[in-house]
């Protein structure tokens, strides 16, 4: 019988508290790797009194619980956000636009954390001591609601660049490389939204556009 996969908890933070690193943030981002769209990084501080229950990795939840857990974690903890717009990973490369935003969203939080918990291996310019956990959105009950308001901020935000520039399918694919965006990118050129550096989108840019699309 197979066991039950472990969901993220807050034990880490109790034991950084336990040893008097407090605030303890835990921070992710959403968007690496799409063509278009911004990194969003998102900073968390979880109150210990009111962790919101059915805290799990952004992707291993439906759109419906990632919603109802956006509305708990905005409501009960201290949140900061930041954005890596297409026109900084273009200058600086996705890793150090990702690894900005992330250093962005610590520097937002109201109260400065001792301790921040990334996920991933790689960690931001930071003045606190931090950590990093491979796999901390499905482990750490902060970094895992991070990955969660960081994924509905930019859901919403890829939606709202659809409705502003219809024909791309922003709205569906989230800026990532679908054979719909594959399409729409050949037939409509880039956008202001797309991401120059990333391959499909530089060799739609050697080419001729159609026509502007602004």
């Amino acid at each position: 019988m197979a066991e039950a996969r472990l969901k993220p908890d807050f034990s880490r933070e109790r034991a950084a508290h336990r040893a008097g690193e407090v605030p303890v943030a835990g921070v992710d981002e959403v968007g690496r790797g799409p063509w278009a769209g911004p990194v969003v990084a998102c900073a968390v501080v979880l109150d210990p009194a009111r962790v919101p229950e059915g805290l799990d990795d952004s992707k291993r939840l439906s759109a419906v619980q990632r919603e109802k857990l956006f509305e708990a974690i905005c409501a009960t903890a201290e949140v900061s956000l930041a954005f890596a717009p297409p026109t900084r990973i273009d200058g600086h490369n996705i890793r150090q636009a990702t690894l900005w935003a992330l250093a962005r969203a610590v520097a937002g939080l109201p109260c400065a954390p001792r301790l921040v918990l990334v996920d991933g291996n790689d960690l931001p310019p930071l003045a606190c001591t931090a950590r990093t956990i491979i796999g901390g959105d499905g482990l750490v009950a902060s970094i895992a609601a991070a990955s969660i308001v960081a994924k509905v901020t930019r859901d919403r935000l890829m939606a709202s660049l659809g409705a502003a520039h219809p024909g791309y399918g922003f709205e569906r694919h989230m800026g990532y490389g679908t054979p719909e965006h594959a399409q729409a990118l050949a037939a409509l050129g880039a956008c202001r939204h797309h991401r120059a550096s990333f391959a499909p989108v530089r060799a739609r840019l050697a080419m001729p556009a159609p026509e502007a699309a602004e």
